[in-house]
């Protein structure tokens, strides 16, 4: 099957966004995005949401699944699932080249996994007769109906494999709109782990020297929660942490800067299980611009 998807992957902070933006201004293209966070409106600093990386000799390379939710709302598996399908259509539709660029493994994994994923209409009566059972048994029964877990937070509190059960039962849903078999050349930027975690903690220092800690103090006044706050995660987190005075500012530092750091591991750990599973990844040596155009030409083209 001939590719008709080009993935940009890689851990945080070897420059995906930049490398994917010239590329697809170099072969035609638009830009789907995979970052679970980026999606958030307001969340510019904290997430690395630079749109000037978008920018090409004066013009803006089209981009898709960036600003597209409040940071109130969850912004699911589903959700981005649903969203990359009709971002996907549209490129289609102007003969132009999707490129999927991001970090977040799970959300990459499944689109080139092929994941069968269903809308649930929500039943309230359903779920109360679920509530009358104890977690563990609906955990037990959760994992019989799908014993491969695509989502293991779907486990973390009652109330979430509830959820999980009725998408599971559902046997009338809303299938996902303009979905397609995908085939996707997989391009990974790869850099030592000693230059990333050095680009982690220097990019942590200029985030926070360029507002970081403002961008959370103004979120707070918007009315999110700092139990919100803690949701998102990372960035969020620890500066939350700092604004409530349980945290000074050197150990919220130190302590989110090894956090990114074991993320950036994590995502790894994503990739490289994409590997074991027989997806084949293409590494660069770092965001090199003329080593991924010469792939995308011999293979993709």
């Amino acid at each position: 099957m001939k590719y008709n998807l080009i993935t940009i992957l890689g851990p945080t902070a070897v420059g995906k966004t930049r490398l994917g933006t010239l590329l697809a201004d170099k072969f035609n293209g638009e830009i789907i995005s995979a970052d679970s966070r980026q999606v958030y409106r307001g969340m510019d600093i904290g997430t690395g949401k630079d749109l000037k990386d978008y920018e090409v000799d004066r013009k803006i390379i089209p981009f898709h699944l960036i600003d597209v939710c409040e940071p109130n709302n969850e912004y699911n598996l589903f959700f981005f699932y649903k969203m990359f399908f009709y971002a996907f259509h549209q490129i289609e539709t102007k003969s132009k080249t999707p490129f999927l660029v991001g970090g977040t493994g799970l959300f990459i994994h499944s689109v080139l996994k092929d994941y069968s994923l269903n809308e649930a209409k929500f039943s309230q009566s359903r779920y109360d007769e679920l509530n009358n059972f104890e977690y563990d048994e609906l955990v037990k029964r959760l994992i019989e109906l799908q014993p491969k877990q695509h989502n293991t937070t779907d486990l973390i509190t009652k109330e979430r494999v509830i959820k999980a059960l009725m998408i599971v039962e559902e046997k009338e849903h809303h299938s996902i709109e303009y979905k397609k078999k995908i085939n996707s050349l997989v391009v990974g930027v790869g850099l030592p782990r000693e230059v990333v975690r050095q680009r982690i903690t220097e990019r942590l220092k200029e985030r926070l020297k360029n507002g970081m800690i403002e961008e959370v103090e103004r979120l707070i006044l918007e009315g999110i929660t700092y139990a919100r706050l803690e949701q998102l995660g990372l960035e969020y987190k620890y500066v939350a942490k700092y604004l409530m005075n349980e945290l000074s500012y050197e150990l919220m530092f130190e302590r989110l800067n090894t956090a990114i750091h074991q993320f950036a591991k994590r995502q790894m750990t994503w990739f490289r299980k994409m590997e074991r599973e027989g997806i084949k990844i293409n590494w660069l040596d770092g965001a090199n611009y003329q080593q991924a155009e010469k792939l995308i030409t011999e293979k993709y083209f």
